[in-house]
């Protein structure tokens, strides 16, 4: 048996009732982004993704045709709109508490020992956007050498450098050291290497980003591992999870590839058998449109996904099961440039399946990592309700 997730980062599927409490009422990624910039999308049409709660389209972009797969949407549970908060609750961790955030910046009490750390000063020490605070402090941070260090409205610790001054096992050092630093009352979700380079205003080196994560409680990747499966992590998934839980990681350099990758793992293990979970994040829709307010380019980055959908549905081996969720929200319509308390996207797919399936509104993100589990037969008596039963 084979399963494979696949999150398309920031799709999100309109408000959560609590949008309010994070200024978020009002927005819904899938809706206002295909109204900005209309495309087709057939194949997310054939699963049934105009059959979702709340999601109201155009027949000229989300064709009303029969529904292939099964179709809802997912509360979160969770207090956060951030990428650590949506992927755990996926896997059965549902936080009590959202992830420190820091909208003043960094504390000397971090700052310190980071400079210490570094032998460097630092540079910015606010929320910012990623592309603009290269372009507002990549100057001074080639005349000092200084890391430029940002966060946002997630739950991170950023550091920027220049490949050209700064080494990627530098600044992979570097971040290390700021992951031990960043416990108890500091204990940020991520830290992010955002290295980049060429000329001002320069540009992101987003292949060799890294996240250093929390390590999560154990969650149903370890279940499905101990279970004996294998657990394949494909983009930034594995560094979400603190590397925990895998037993093959596939790094990626955007969705093309990803997606490539994701096809071709499915392929392989349909010729050699492998039985287990293929788990894919796709970043690009998040880090290079919805932060960036680009609806066209978020469009046209959904309509690239449409296109891979035939081939992937068609890698789905006989047995095997495809489900296609998001962690939370990026309006790309909506103010600022953080993301957007929405729920999260579901639709699934196994060949032969009755279509048309009705999966509702289900009550927390961990019914994904529930169906893994039941899916895989791993043992798992935590958070979620399988919808496994619904997909034969």
């Amino acid at each position: 048996m084979l399963l494979t997730i696949i999150v398309l980062d920031s799709v999100g599927a309109g408000e959560l009732p609590d949008a309010q409490a994070f200024g978020d009422v009002g927005s819904h990624t899938i809706n206002h982004t295909l109204e900005a910039a209309p495309v087709r999308l057939p194949n997310l049409a054939r699963l049934g993704l105009g059959r979702v709660p709340t999601v109201h389209t155009s027949p000229e972009t989300v064709p009303d045709v029969p529904a292939e797969g099964a179709y809802g949407r997912l509360r979160e549970v969770s207090p956060g709109k951030d990428t650590s908060t949506g992927h755990w609750e996926f896997m059965g961790v549902q936080l009590e508490h959202a992830f420190q955030i820091f909208p003043d910046g960094f504390p000397p009490t971090v700052m310190d020992p980071f400079d210490a750390a570094t032998g460097h000063g630092h540079l910015c020490n606010k929320p910012y956007s990623g592309t603009e605070v290269i372009r507002d402090y990549g100057r001074e941070h080639l005349e000092t050498g200084d890391p430029i260090v940002y966060t946002s409205g997630d739950s991170v610790f950023q550091i920027a450098a220049h490949e050209d001054v700064v080494p990627l096992e530098t600044l992979y050092a570097w971040c290390e050291a700021a992951r031990a630093l960043l416990h108890g009352p500091y204990a940020v979700a991520r830290v992010i290497a955002r290295p980049f380079r060429g000329e001002w205003p320069f540009e992101r080196a987003n292949e060799h980003r890294r996240d250093f994560s929390l390590t999560p409680p154990p969650t149903v990747l370890d279940a499905v591992k101990d279970a004996g499966e294998a657990v394949i992590g494909i983009g930034k998934i594995p560094d979400i999870y603190a590397h925990q839980g895998f037993t093959e990681e596939i790094h990626t350099d955007s969705n093309a590839d990803g997606l490539r990758k994701t096809i071709d793992r499915m392929k392989q293990a349909g010729q050699d058998g492998t039985s287990g979970l293929i788990f894919t994040n796709l970043v690009d829709f998040d880090s290079k449109f919805g932060h960036r307010r680009d609806p066209a380019g978020y469009s046209n980055c959904l309509a690239e996904f449409d296109a891979a959908l035939p081939e992937i549905m068609a890698s789905v081996p006989q047995d095997g099961a495809l489900i296609i969720t998001s962690d939370h929200g990026n309006d790309p319509t909506w103010t600022g440039t953080d993301h957007t308390r929405e729920y999260g996207l579901l639709l699934a797919y196994r060949p032969g399946m009755d279509g048309g399936v009705d999966l509702g509104e289900r009550a927390t993100f961990a019914d994904i990592g529930a169906t893994a589990a039941e899916a895989l037969g791993a043992t798992w008596t935590g958070p979620g309700e399988s919808f496994w039963q619904a997909l034969k």
